[in-house]
């Protein structure tokens, strides 16, 4: 991190994905949600984009020589790319389809990497008013409502116990996740929506997280930081490497986030 204040940084990054979770409040507490559609027709709201402002412009008065890698600002080449040892990895609103769907399961996403792994991140969720954050000095932790945060760490299933397996609301009928299941004869689902599900493994309230489609390096950094520091960590299911950042194509492997 150089000289950089390494608390100051974390603080004042929790600050602003706080700042970018009002903006997006605004904008959910209001009954007409402007929808339009990204190229592989998903869908992007307003809010995204206004959360994706604040967070770009206080990261900037953050952190002026660090670069900004957002999903709003994905097409930056990987020739300019590849020259990055420390960037910000920004996702301004996980869960478009819960934010639609007006659930309350979308978050804010902000995390920091460096040499390809993360090395700090922040998953705010506003409605539900809980924030995780974690980083490599301090490790993990977890707040609900302003409350004083407290200390996380992932947990194994209990021995004769079923395996609690976190997934995505919109995901359930995946064959491939059926597939997997099959290892877990014992097990529990958990279903949730956003970057809230590596969330769960970092605090204990899942074991596992597999995710057998695609997702973009965006949707997982800042939680990765979450559950690496709180113990457990991101696989690559193909090669069982930690999942690495700012690769040429930013597109992620099929993954499993485990509580070791």
């Amino acid at each position: 991190m150089g000289r950089l204040d390494y608390s100051t940084v974390l603080n004042t990054a929790i600050e602003i994905s706080k700042k970018a979770g009002v903006k997006i409040l605004e904008i959910y507490n209001n009954t007409n949600i402007d929808i339009s559609f990204k190229n592989d027709n998903s869908p992007l709201t307003e809010a995204d984009k206004a959360s994706n402002e604040v967070i770009e412009k206080e990261l900037k008065k953050l952190t002026p020589s660090i670069p900004i890698l957002s999903e709003e600002g994905k097409d930056i080449k990987f020739k300019t790319r590849q020259k990055w040892n420390l960037f910000w990895l920004i996702d301004p609103l996980d869960g478009t389809k819960e934010f639609i769907k007006r659930n309350g399961e979308f978050t804010v996403n902000i995390a920091l990497i460096s040499d390809g792994e993360p090395i700090l991140g922040i998953v705010f969720a506003p409605v539900l008013d809980t924030i995780w954050y974690g980083d490599m000095k301090k490790g993990s932790f977890k707040s609900k409502k302003n409350k004083k945060p407290f200390k996380i760490k992932t947990t194994k299933p209990q021995k004769d116990n079923p395996v609690k397996v976190v997934t995505s609301r919109s995901h359930t009928n995946n064959p491939k996740l059926k597939e997997f299941l099959m290892d877990y004869p014992k097990h529990e689902l958990v279903k949730m929506g956003s970057s809230i599900k590596i969330c769960c493994v970092a605090d204990g309230t899942a074991h596992i997280y597999p995710r057998l489609g695609p997702t973009m390096e965006w949707d997982t950094a800042a939680a990765h930081a979450v559950v690496k520091f709180a113990g457990g960590n991101i696989y690559d299911l193909e090669k069982m490497n930690q999942l690495k950042y700012n690769k040429s194509s930013l597109l992620n492997p099929e993954f499993l986030v485990n509580h070791t």
